[in-house]
């Protein structure tokens, strides 16, 4: 692993910005481009910044996360026309030949081998065009990127796996990452003690298909397993798992959370649909009945755990009975949370064949039925806490007014209340005592 200072610095440190799209993966990765190019001498500067070299880090899980990319970096072209400029990640992946094209990149790189991109920029000049995307078919071992060493001290990502082997039948990912990479354990927990060292206070567990870590690994290798030993290092305030599919919830897995902090109370189940038929065709290996089952056992032996999904609509074929069916699942299983998806077809992908392709207008309909359903629960699910004293990790002040402050639970609520600046990355306990659309609001008990 790159821990270390590399010693020979640049006489004069040129500016470098780093634009992200996309997912947690792509936040931890980028911190970790930024920390490899901040050990070589660059100065780390925000987007709005004129710099001297851009990296785009890019998302293509749908078609808005392709033209989002493109905007960034005709973005960044126009905001310095000197700047270097460099495009990373899934959408640079799958498009690499079009995004060479668009005037002023001078280097593409993919989900691979970014461990190289110091180096390559440093031999790029600005009339180059570089195309350095290497196929996912020689993506077979997980490669270790820089720790980031951040001095934001609040909450890190750790990712511990890349890749994923389900091929759901809607989803380019496998295609721009390639198959199931699990990192070492060791590896895993020494990024963690350095994290913690440095005084984060929260560690996000991340990865493309999180739930599977450790299948592609000897030894019986598990997510339950890699959250035991992360639990025995002394200093974790807060252990939060990113997205895992449902599928990967085992009892090993629940039997931790059941044990309460540090690890949070919190899952995020991505179900993508409520419907048999669609499930199928989706290419995902439950049911509905399964997800009944699945929640019912996750909150009998989990307290005040907080559990949100993933709901894509508008697939091909859905009926107005399926998505019905949807919907009733969803205000069954009473979601704290919903993230509600628009079906975007991606070339490539089995569904951007199928027949019964749905209209924009119908997916926009659905879309919007779905989101209101999902404000209606998160208030509910907030309005449980009114009254009672919650635990938040203070992360920012907020705008609400003249010292206050902003921050979460352990299972994800937002939470302001009155508190200075010097509150921030502090765990306090809070009264709530009222609550409008987007968070609860309280009082600090001393």
């Amino acid at each position: 692993m790159i821990f270390q200072e590399i010693d020979s610095l640049s006489k004069v440190a040129k500016k470098l910005a780093i634009i992200t799209l996309g997912c947690k993966v792509n936040q931890y990765e980028s911190s970790s481009i930024g920390e490899m190019f901040r050990l070589r001498g660059y100065n780390l500067v925000s987007a709005k910044d004129k710099a001297d070299i851009y990296i785009i880090n890019t998302c293509t899980v749908t078609n808005l996360g392709d033209r989002k990319s493109r905007q960034l970096i005709r973005r960044a072209v126009k905001t310095n026309p000197d700047a270097l400029i460099v495009v990373t990640g899934c959408y640079s992946q799958i498009a690499s030949e079009e995004v060479l094209k668009i005037p002023g990149v001078n280097l593409v790189t993919g989900t691979s081998d970014r461990d190289k991109i110091a180096d390559l920029v440093a031999n790029l000049e600005k009339n180059s065009k570089v195309n350095a995307v290497i196929e996912v078919e020689h993506f077979t071992k997980y490669q270790e990127l820089p720790s980031i060493a951040s001095t934001d001290r609040l909450r890190a990502f750790l990712k511990i796996q890349e890749g994923c082997d389900n091929f759901c039948s809607y989803c380019i990912v496998p295609y721009t990452r390639g198959p199931l990479k699990s990192r070492s354990m060791e590896n895993i927990l020494a990024e963690a003690r350095k994290l913690i060292a440095l005084g984060y206070t929260e560690l996000v567990l991340t990865g493309i298909h999180t739930g599977a870590y450790g299948r592609d690994m000897p030894d019986e290798i598990s997510l339950a397993k890699l959250l035991e030993a992360l639990l025995k290092i002394k200093g974790i305030d807060r252990l939060r798992l990113s997205s895992v599919e449902p599928m990967d919830i085992d009892d090993d897995l629940i039997e931790l959370l059941a044990k309460g902090a540090p690890l949070c109370p919190h899952l995020h189940l991505p179900i993508q649909s409520g419907d048999d038929s669609i499930l199928k065709a989706m290419g995902r290996n439950y049911r509905s009945g399964d997800i009944l089952e699945l929640v019912g056992r996750i909150r009998d032996k989990v307290k005040d755990i907080s559990i949100s999904t993933d709901i894509i609509t508008g697939f091909p074929g859905e009926s107005d009975d399926n998505f019905l069916n949807t919907l009733n699942l969803i205000k069954e299983l009473k979601f704290s949370f919903l993230h509600v998806f628009k079906y975007s077809p991606r070339k490539g992908t089995l569904a951007a064949d199928f027949p019964g392709q749905i209209s924009s207008e119908i997916k926009e309909l659905r879309s919007s039925e779905l989101i209101a359903l999902g404000q209606e629960l998160s208030l509910n699910f907030r309005k449980k806490y009114l009254g009672r004293e919650v635990l938040v990790l203070v992360e920012d002040s907020c705008e609400s007014g003249p010292a206050m402050a902003k921050g979460y639970t352990a299972n994800y609520l937002s939470v302001s209340m009155p508190g200075e600046d010097d509150l921030r990355g502090k765990i306090v306990r809070v009264n709530i005592d009222s609550l409008s659309e987007d968070l609860l609001s309280g009082t600090i008990i001393v």
